[in-house]
């Protein structure tokens, strides 16, 4: 008996950042993947992995956007964490087993202090729940066999914690940190700095770099559209060095600066900057040094043009 094939959906090419409000439940890389085939891309890369757990901002980049991504990736993040207070997980968050139960003596003030102690720069020993890889398998997989993993304690930076809101048990955290910071174990740390422990019963990211919630978008939204809506959604692939200075080349330049010449200009020393050409067409990245505009990661000319609706660069 033959059976019919799968039907291949052919892929396009497209270009752009969309700004996704991740589910709970899913994986970062099972929404990528889900929001991929929905725009029918060849190429796709999500700019940070979110836990199952999480919700919130995903940035998703599409073509030449990928070649951005770590920009977003190495931004500074915020989160909307929800801590459940007197009680501790093997996981530290609310997939775990519960492994103590304490009653919850705390007042205002003391909430300020231990917030207050977790704010800088601190260190921290990542959990064995994550993604964090040690000889090729990350620790959440020696975690689930009970295999404990040394680690080694890294520092990372606490901006502000704002308290949203306090009720008894639960206590409701704004985070504003660097990149690399585990909300789960900061929820453990402030639960052990109030004497009765804490988990990390929901988290949200509000925002990466520049970039908020407010211009997302769910996927079921995306599977609710046309390919032209969902289209009209994506932002341009600068979008994500939005908060970068600009550096704008006249048309005789722009072509040089795509082929990697270093070019000169009248400019401070700068360590990042988005560079435009023609008709303010976005070039790339770059950084400035000694009067010297270097290139760091550059469109393609074929990129330019098809980002920017032009026919060619001078």
């Amino acid at each position: 008996m033959n059976l019919p094939s799968r039907v291949r959906v052919p892929r396009r090419t497209v270009h752009g950042v969309l700004l996704l409000d991740k589910p709970l439940g899913w994986t970062s890389n099972d929404a990528l993947q889900k929001a991929k085939r929905l725009f029918r891309a060849e190429k796709a890369g999500h700019t940070g992995t979110l836990d199952p757990l999480a919700t919130g901002l995903l940035p998703l980049c599409f073509g030449a956007a990928t070649k951005f991504s770590q920009v977003s990736l190495d931004a500074d993040k915020a989160y909307c964490a929800t801590l459940r207070l007197g009680e501790t997980t093997s996981t530290g968050d609310a997939e775990g087993t519960l492994l103590q139960e304490r009653e919850v003596i705390v007042d205002r003030a003391a909430i300020d202090v231990a917030c207050a102690r977790f704010t800088g720069c601190i260190e921290q020993v990542p959990p064995m729940h994550s993604a964090l890889k040690h000889e090729g398998r990350a620790l959440y997989d020696y975690a689930r066999a009970g295999i404990e993993v040394e680690r080694s304690a890294r520092s990372v930076t606490i901006h502000r914690i704002d308290v949203i809101d306090w009720q008894h048990e639960r206590l409701v955290l704004d985070v504003r940190c660097s990149k690399g910071t585990y909300i789960r174990t900061l929820a453990e740390d402030i639960g052990r700095q109030l004497g009765c422990g804490a988990h990390l019963a929901a988290l949200r990211r509000t925002a990466s770099g520049a970039l908020g919630l407010q211009d997302t978008v769910t996927l079921d939204q995306l599977a609710a559209m046309s390919e032209a809506e969902r289209d009209a959604l994506l932002l341009p692939a600068d979008a994500l060095l939005a908060d970068w200075p600009q550096v704008h080349l006249p048309d005789d330049e722009a072509g040089r600066f795509l082929t990697g010449l270093r070019r000169r200009v009248s400019l401070a020393d700068a360590a990042a900057v988005r560079v435009y050409g023609p008709a303010d067409a976005f070039l790339g990245s770059a950084h400035i040094a000694g009067g010297e505009l270097i290139a760091d990661r550059l469109l393609s000319p074929a990129e330019v043009a098809g980002l920017n609706s032009l026919e060619s660069l001078p």
